[in-house]
């Protein structure tokens, strides 16, 4: 059988400053996903039969000059490297995987691009295209970084966080991540309260106040107005933060209360750190990572790893550092006291140091070599197809660069039942998941997935989070923290921007009178509908009620008991007279004008009946020319009477011709003659603008005023106008005439009583004019019920008294010896 072998590099991340091989535990597992993907691949007769894979690995110590060396080592096979010399072409490398940081990837991306080897990066964040010669050779096993961005703001997002700290290295990377998102948050109305730039490790020796930069960011981190951080989380940074966690210990001593947003490069790996500290303030981290699945099979490998195995260069290591113990011939027999045994379990091991459930990066991994291994299986189909020579001589002929359109169009489900593809832009078509990291004392840790990131979802939401799964750190009491720059401003107030803040930061001002905000952080109040008004929060409109004056409150009961007691008093005096018509007092000043005074009297007094209760168009038309005929009705009545008596005495004087002046014709003309003219001006009232009901939505605050709108005002004022005339010319006429020598004069009753119904009804105008609703109408109904008692008493109680109480005194003597003295 034929072999081929297949050059895989995976870089290794450690602490510069470091023996690199301390850093060994997290990143152990991505070698192993290297070996049991080609272990699955070799074992697949489906896949490449009669070739198997074989593979080399090299760190590139986070050294440009030691990346360089081993690229040009993996080209050229030689401990020394000799430019443009290959030799035992049968073991150059068809495809390179290559590091976890675009750095690592850029410096062997530099040389394999010449060559056109095809390298597939686990990288985030990809190279700039003005630094890559031949990108057409990179592919990423990773989705497109943008897509990173967009999950770290839709996860703000949902947990309206919009007030948070940013932390990135301080290269070109690190500023393009700050830049990127930041603006992205603004778009989105998320304030970054600080960002921080960390120091580059090659440059920490050689700044003499690293110190301080530490310290003012320990500072940053325990400020307690800041409850979330979103950190670019590569070991760079990693490396930093820890210096800064140690210092909050050691110098700041407050706790550091947070809630870490991480990117996907977010794992813990820095073992010696969390040996000493632990992993609690950890605890709670949500994080971005790259979709995986568990591999089948892949647990059982991990279990089955022998220590003493000669074939793996790394396990003696990882294994004297994962269980604190030596095998007696190595180096750190010295250091330690406990021996290893080769029968320690590798489940037991802390997950910040070890996972035994496959990480996001070792799955892609697994993934990168599964899409080589598929597209040489296309590539070596397609030759066959052709007739291409087989055996050595065709593996021979195969060159890297043949693989490119293969790798570029290969989509295959892997042993997970996860579909691996890449997109137009040689990157991975696939998920985010959601972390939620959760922490134990005994540095074990617990990775649960609670969410996820589609990208390329054409539903309106890409994020999906499970919220009940979320484990908070212990400071939020289980509860979702609030990461604002200030309380929000609750409905009833407005944001008003704070000056030489950030947008994010606000005052909250009450709305105005009469305006309402009914959401959290509204910038403008607006004003209710007509029909409803603010409630005392100003957070709400409520609905108006119907303002008219009812039947069922106590003020429309009690105007309305007061009209029909009125009525019923009227009817009683004017049975009193009825039954007494033919006595002196009654007959005196004429007998029918009294009776059609009492009956206008009465009306009048059940004219306010029309006001109370909600009005509709026959009742608002019914109730002012009622009143205004009914009222120039009594006025006539009152005037004739007044007439009469001044008529009478002119009568008595000789040679006066007022004699035919006097009778029922001419004072039945009057009152015909007066009232008619009050029902023209109410007849020309309805047929040209009559009252109708209407709706005032803006004289109460609170109300609907359901009122009768007089359509003509001048009408309404010309009727009135006219009842306020005759009473007028009443009460000249009858305060002229109230001395006259008369037996039976009534002009003193008569000028009282439009003494008080004058006072009356020029009150009632301004008194109407400054009132509102239902009590307007209800001044209208006492102005009435007041004028007409001031009638009703001035003139008919006294002659009741003499009639009821004294009808000694209702005699024709009695009469004529009063109105003579």
């Amino acid at each position: 059988m034929e072999m081929q072998q297949f050059l895989v590099c995976v870089c290794q991340f450690f602490v510069d400053g470091v023996n690199s091989l301390s850093t060994i535990l997290k990143n152990y597992q991505h070698v192993l996903s290297l070996v049991f993907a080609v272990k699955e691949i070799n074992e697949n007769h489906n896949i490449l039969p009669n070739i198997s894979l074989g593979f080399h690995v090299r760190d590139s110590h986070h050294d440009a000059q030691i990346t360089y060396q081993n690229t040009l080592s993996l080209v050229f096979h030689q401990k020394r490297t000799f430019l443009n010399y290959h030799c035992d072409m049968q073991k150059s490398p068809v495809a390179v995987i290559g590091g976890l940081d675009s750095e690592t990837s850029l410096h062997i991306a530099t040389i394999l691009g010449l060559y056109k080897i095809p390298q597939i990066m686990l990288c985030l964040y990809a190279p700039a295209e003005s630094d890559v010669t031949q990108r057409t050779f990179l592919y990423r096993m990773v989705p497109d970084e943008i897509h990173q961005y967009t999950g770290l703001v839709e996860l703000l997002l949902h947990f309206q966080w919009k007030w948070v700290g940013i932390m990135a290295m301080g290269d070109d990377e690190g500023e393009k991540f700050l830049q990127t998102l930041t603006h992205m948050l603004s778009q989105k109305g998320i304030c970054t309260a600080f960002t921080v730039r960390m120091l580059l490790q090659g440059s920490i020796l050689g700044v003499l106040n690293f110190y301080d930069t530490f310290l003012s960011i320990a500072k940053l981190l325990t400020k307690p107005d800041v409850k979330v951080c979103v950190l670019n989380a590569d070991a760079h940074v990693i490396l930093d933060v820890q210096m800064v966690l140690n210092l909050v210990v050691m110098d700041v001593k407050r706790p550091v209360n947070k809630v870490w947003v991480m990117t996907a490069h977010w794992d813990f790996f820095m073992v010696p750190f969390y040996r000493m500290k632990g992993v609690d303030v950890f605890h709670g981290t949500l994080s971005l990572a790259v979709h995986s699945s568990e591999i089948p099979g892949f647990q059982n490998f991990l279990h089955a790893q022998n220590p003493n195995s000669s074939e793996d260069g790394f396990i003696m290591v990882f294994w004297e550092q994962a269980f604190g113990c030596s095998f007696p011939y190595t180096g750190m027999a010295e250091d330690t006291e406990r021996r290893c045994t080769g029968e320690e379990k590798m489940e037991s091991i802390p997950g910040a140091f070890f996972e035994m459930s496959m990480t996001s990066h070792s799955y892609s991994i697994y993934n990168a070599v599964y899409a080589v291994a598929h597209a040489l299986h296309a590539m070596y189909s397609s030759k066959n197809k052709h007739g291409a020579m087989r055996g050595r001589g065709h593996l021979e002929s195969s060159t890297p660069h043949q693989l490119y359109p293969f790798l570029e169009k290969i989509s295959f489900n892997n042993t997970a039942g996860d579909k691996v593809s890449f997109d137009e832009k040689g990157e991975l078509i696939a998920e985010f998941d959601i972390i939620n990291w959760v922490t134990f004392p005994n540095q074990s840790l617990s990775k649960v997935k609670v969410g996820r990131m589609d990208p390329r979802s054409t539903l309106y939401r890409q994020l999906s989070i499970n919220e009940e799964s979320i484990t908070w750190h212990s400071h939020f009491n289980k509860t979702i923290p609030i990461a604002l720059c200030n309380p929000p401003c609750l409905p009833g107030y407005i944001k008003q921007k704070k000056e030489e803040a950030p947008f994010c930061c606000y005052t909250c001002d009450e709305c105005p009178v009469g305006n309402i905000s009914n959401e959290t952080d509204m910038y403008d109040c607006f004003e209710c509908s007509e029909d409803q008004y603010p409630n005392k929060e100003r957070n709400n409109c409520l609905p108006k009620k119907l303002n008219f004056l009812s039947y069922h409150e106590p003020l429309g009961i009690f105007l309305g008991v007061l009209a029909l007691l009125f009525s019923l008093t009227t009817a009683l005096v004017f049975g009193i007279f009825m039954k007494n018509g033919s006595t002196p007092i009654v007959k005196a000043n004429n007998r029918d004008l009294t009776y059609c005074l009492l009956i206008s009297l009465l009306l009048c007094f059940l004219c306010p009946l029309l006001f109370i209760g909600q009005p509709y168009g026959m009742t608002c038309q019914l109730r002012q020319t009622a009143f205004g005929i009914v009222f120039s009705v009594a006025m006539s009545s009152l005037l004739a009477k007044t007439l009469t008596v001044v008529l009478a005495f002119k009568s008595t004087q000789p040679g006066s011709k007022m004699k035919k002046w006097l009778g029922k014709k001419s004072t039945t003309f009057a009152v015909l003659c007066c009232s008619c003219i009050q029902a023209s001006l109410c007849m020309v009232w309805l047929c040209t603008d009559p009252p109708f009901q209407d709706l005032d939505l803006n004289a109460l605050p609170e109300e609907i005023v359901v009122e009768c709108n007089e359509g003509s005002a001048k009408m309404f004022y010309f009727i009135l106008g006219y009842v306020g005339l005759l009473a007028l010319i009443n009460f000249i006429v009858a305060f002229f005439a109230r001395k006259l020598p008369d037996t039976f004069n009534e002009a003193r009753f008569i000028t009282f009583s439009m003494l008080v119904f004058c006072s009356v009804w020029v009150s009632f105008v301004p008194t109407y004019l400054s009132t509102k609703g239902k009590y307007t109408v209800a001044v209208e109904i006492f102005s009435i019920l007041a004028s007409s008692a001031g009638i009703l008493t001035c003139i008919f109680f006294p002659k009741c008294y003499i009639i009821v109480l004294r009808p000694e005194l209702n005699t024709k003597e009695q009469l004529k010896r009063r109105g003579k003295n």
